[in-house]
């Protein structure tokens, strides 16, 4: 079950920054983050689905997922995971997008969809879940959230105590530079468990109890499942994106990180036309750790985001 936190047009350095957990079973073949084929797509893949929960594009669009929990599901459903792909694909604002996806809502066993255009500051929130009420789509506003596998800014226990540690976090960076690494060590490797009276009633008790830490290990009838990989993805003002990375390979841990400037493909929005520049891709080894420098997507119109 997964779990993401993330700040929106509220920082003066971060008009985003996002940190995410996905849970999964690890029989469930997955690609670490990467860019995709033909170079604009940047993110994680589900190699049995072929879609993604979470991934960005060189304009600035990004979009992630998470399953809504319930025990029902549609047998022939449609991937979820395909959604944050259409998105980045598609032409239309994060709105749009998401009534497009409203009409076809039904098609698709429960989840929850963030969608952002970060050039235009505009991001949305769509659910199909509860299914008695039609989808429900709202302009996320700026500030902290936290998204489970209920609606967004639940009250779950795990999701207030995210935010809570997410804000304390923040608020001792101050104006500082946020370090990527170590929000996801403090923040999000939280295996902390919750009181067994707060649980929500959807599963079995003790599979609720193991399900409400933040870092999430346990084993199922079905196998081992858990924390899969933690993703972090900062944008600063001056429109450099980082997409950090820990993840799980086979039986251990690695991390990486994939850096690069947003390219803005609509010239209106920074008053001037945009000219590519296409430089190489340098890859620096770093104690266990590798750090993609990409200039692929460098031109002379960045698309300042910053918080109004």
């Amino acid at each position: 079950m997964c779990i993401a936190v993330f700040i929106w047009q509220a920082h003066p350095l971060y008009p985003f920054l996002l940190l995410l957990n996905r849970d999964e079973y690890h029989s469930r073949p997955t690609k670490p983050a990467g860019w995709w084929d033909g170079g604009d797509i940047l993110g994680g893949r589900d190699e049995q689905g072929g879609g993604t929960w979470l991934a960005c594009s060189r304009s600035g669009r990004l979009a992630f997922l998470t399953n809504v929990r319930e025990i029902q599901r549609i047998p022939q459903a449609k991937s979820r995971g395909d959604l944050p792909v259409r998105f980045l694909e598609s032409k239309k604002n994060p709105m749009e997008f998401a009534q497009e996806i409203k009409e076809e809502a039904d098609y698709y066993n429960g989840f929850n969809l963030i969608l952002t255009d970060l050039c235009s500051k505009i991001m949305a929130y769509i659910t199909n879940r509860p299914k008695e009420d039609e989808p429900s789509i709202l302009q996320v506003s700026s500030g902290i959230h936290v998204l489970t596998n209920a609606n967004l800014d639940n009250n779950w226990p795990k999701a207030q105590r995210l935010g809570h540690n997410f804000k304390e976090l923040s608020d001792a960076y101050g104006d500082e530079e946020m370090d990527a690494k170590e929000m996801v060590e403090k923040l999000m490797m939280d295996t902390v468990k919750a009181d067994k009276t707060t649980l929500p009633g959807i599963y079995p008790p003790e599979f609720e109890y193991q399900l409400s830490s933040i870092f999430v290990e346990t084993d199922t009838p079905l196998g081992h499942y858990g924390t899969r990989s933690t993703s972090a993805v900062l944008m600063k003002v001056t429109g450099e994106m980082s997409f950090y990375e820990r993840y799980l390979d086979k039986n251990s841990w690695k991390e990486h990180t994939i850096n690069y400037q947003i390219m803005d493909t609509m010239s209106e929005l920074c008053g001037r036309n945009s000219e590519n520049i296409t430089l190489p891709m340098i890859m620096f080894p770093l104690a266990g750790m590798l750090t993609f420098e990409d200039s692929l997507s460098r031109c002379s119109c960045v698309c300042f985001a910053g918080a109004e």
